[in-house]
């Protein structure tokens, strides 16, 4: 029999939680798209994940055919930051193995995401015999070389990675940058690594609104230019940077500052404790700028394609992406990007071709690609004309194909030689 049956694992996230909360964004899409692609190709995928709310059945068919969510109690049924489900990782395992066995389940292959599930992966290999493939989505050394800091990546977290590597029969990089990132960092096997991207689902992001149409939709005056941030609210995403970029604006080039509006897509505006939110918003306000900001909170992923229809570029400033899916979806809606030329974005994003590369954390190099796409509007059309064009070769049939190949390379026993 062939590769039929594949274990997903995503410990700390649900494929199915709104996008732009704390804990969902690229990953989350990723997960979720490939599973349906592959269950539309008749494979049978089980997602497991932890259970953080009583709202959370045992298992979500929410995703489409063949696809099943399983949500397995770890701990208080409470939301935990990543790092906090380290302490429930034997629980969860073991709670995994039980349901497969209850169920009388048996997996062709195991495909972890992100450290705390490779570690799981590790166990399942150990218990059921069957071969593991890991992709990481972050890696802990590079959040940590870029600030210097434990609070983003904890010691428990790298050696676990690095154990990982090790365990793993193939990991998937997302680009050559993180290819190059864990031979460099964690000295890792380059035979162990495959590079595949992630994909996008063209057909979701190409059939929408027309841009004046979309902004009317969202409350925004058609004649106005919209700036779009999409995703987690977080130091590491360098909102901030923008600010400062459209502060810069007030002096550079107040006309067209007077007709631009930016909207941040992402984050939970009931929270009060949410430190780097607030920290935003007073930002906003200091700046002078807060009339033409507006906070929307997190969105389904259904309502992301009018968003980024309305909108006349995408800024992604992050100080470290692995790849970017924001990106792509924006590029696959025919909307320009300017990305900070970091990890994943320096490859997905093709520098005036697709949108522009700025320096991390430089808002006068990033006003001046706003302006250069507010003041010049062919070359605008021109740059989401290409960005459409270049998101096709991300097809998640393709992706997932190739995905398919490494999978069954692992599983396929080499009969014995005579």
């Amino acid at each position: 029999m062939g590769l039929k049956r594949i274990a997903f694992i995503s410990v700390h996230t649900s494929p199915l939680a709104p996008m732009g909360g704390k804990k969902t964004g690229g990953m989350n899409v990723y997960i979720r798209e490939l599973s349906q692609e592959l269950g539309k190709q008749g494979y049978l995928i089980d997602i497991f994940t932890r259970r953080s709310s009583t709202d959370e059945p045992e298992v979500d068919y929410g995703i489409g055919e063949n696809v099943r969510v399983i949500y397995l109690n770890a701990g208080t049924m409470t939301s935990l930051t990543p790092d906090e489900h380290y302490q429930h990782l034997s629980e969860f395992t073991a709670n995994l193995i039980a349901y497969a066995t209850r169920h009388n389940i048996q997996y062709d292959v195991i495909y972890s995401h992100y450290w705390l599930s490779g570690w799981v992966a590790a166990k399942l290999k150990e218990a059921w015999g069957i071969k593991f493939v890991h992709m990481f989505h972050t890696l802990g050394h590079m959040k940590r070389r870029i600030h210097d800091s434990q609070f983003y990546a904890p010691d428990i977290r790298i050696s676990t990675e690095a154990l990982v590597i090790e365990w793993a029969d193939r990991i998937i990089a997302a680009t050559l940058a993180e290819h190059a990132q864990l031979l460099w960092l964690y000295r890792a096997d380059r035979r162990k690594i495959e590079i595949i991207p992630p994909g996008v689902n063209t057909a979701h992001f190409e059939d929408v609104l027309p841009p004046e149409q979309a902004k009317q939709a969202l409350g925004i005056d058609p004649k106005s230019s919209l700036l779009l941030f999409v995703g987690r609210i977080e130091p590491l995403k360098a909102i901030d940077t923008i600010f400062e970029a459209l502060y810069v604006m007030r002096d550079k080039s107040p006309k067209l500052l007077r007709k631009l509006r930016f909207m941040i897509v992402g984050g939970d505006l009931t929270d009060t404790n949410d430190i780097e939110m607030k920290r935003l918003q007073d930002m906003s306000i200091e700046f002078g700028i807060d009339h033409i900001v507006d906070f929307v909170g997190s969105k389904e992923q259904s309502e992301l394609p009018i968003y980024y229809s309305a909108a006349t570029a995408v800024i992604m400033p992050s100080d470290y992406e692995s790849f970017g899916m924001v990106a792509l979806e924006a590029m696959a809606t025919g909307t320009p990007v300017i990305a900070s030329q970091v990890g994943g974005l320096a490859f997905l994003v093709r520098d005036k071709e697709t949108g522009f590369h700025i320096p991390a954390r430089e808002p006068i190099s990033l006003a001046d690609g706003i302006i250069s796409l507010l003041s010049n509007k062919h070359q605008t059309q021109e740059m989401g004309i290409s960005a459409s064009r270049v998101a096709k070769d991300y097809t998640w049939s393709t992706i997932a194909n190739r995905l398919l190949q490494v999978f069954s390379k692992i599983t396929t026993k080499m009969p014995c030689s005579v």
